[in-house]
């Protein structure tokens, strides 16, 4: 008898599981506009560049690389879910809808969070143990940040393509 009752709640379960999948969030990369990157406003160097596409890219950009595991529910939820609040919060791809005062106070935000360890988050580099920044990762994001939030409040405007940004793309 709980045999028979274990095995037709697992067949429920499975059926309830292969229904979900039916149930997919919306999982796209809005396209890219010319002259509305980071890249184009402030100068990225190449070592912030790699440190920005290895740990920060996927969930603050429309540039996502969609892992595997974004096709099954009910991850996929959960992962749709902190990719667009991330691009709400802070969205590489659009920097241009910042005036030159909140990118500056964006540049510092990026620096206190990962100084705080709260990005990149937790349960991301749990799955991506490369996206992990070191000690020395976020003494050269926020170095860099501060170069540069120095540099937009002195409205000095850069020439933003003077360094190679190609790994961020």
């Amino acid at each position: 008898m709980l045999k028979k009752i274990l095995k037709m709640a697992l067949v429920a379960l499975a059926l309830v599981f292969a229904g979900l999948q039916f149930v997919r969030p919306s999982r796209v990369n809005p396209p890219a506009k010319a002259g509305r990157g980071i890249e184009d406003h402030v100068r990225v160097t190449p070592a912030v560049g790699v440190i920005l596409k290895r740990s920060c890219m996927d969930c603050h950009s429309n540039r996502t690389e969609w892992p595997w595991y974004s096709n099954v529910a009910p991850t996929s939820w959960l992962v749709a879910d902190h990719v667009n609040q991330g691009r709400r919060h802070l969205n590489f791809s659009d920097w241009a809808r910042m005036n030159r005062g909140e990118a500056g106070g964006m540049l510092k935000f990026i620096c206190e969070e990962a100084q705080g360890g709260s990005m990149p988050m937790p349960s991301y580099t749990l799955v991506h143990r490369g996206a992990k920044l070191s000690d020395a990762d976020i003494g050269t994001l926020c170095d860099w940040a501060s170069m540069e939030s120095e540099r937009l409040a002195a409205k000095v405007i850069p020439d933003a393509r003077v360094l190679s940004v190609s790994v961020i793309e």
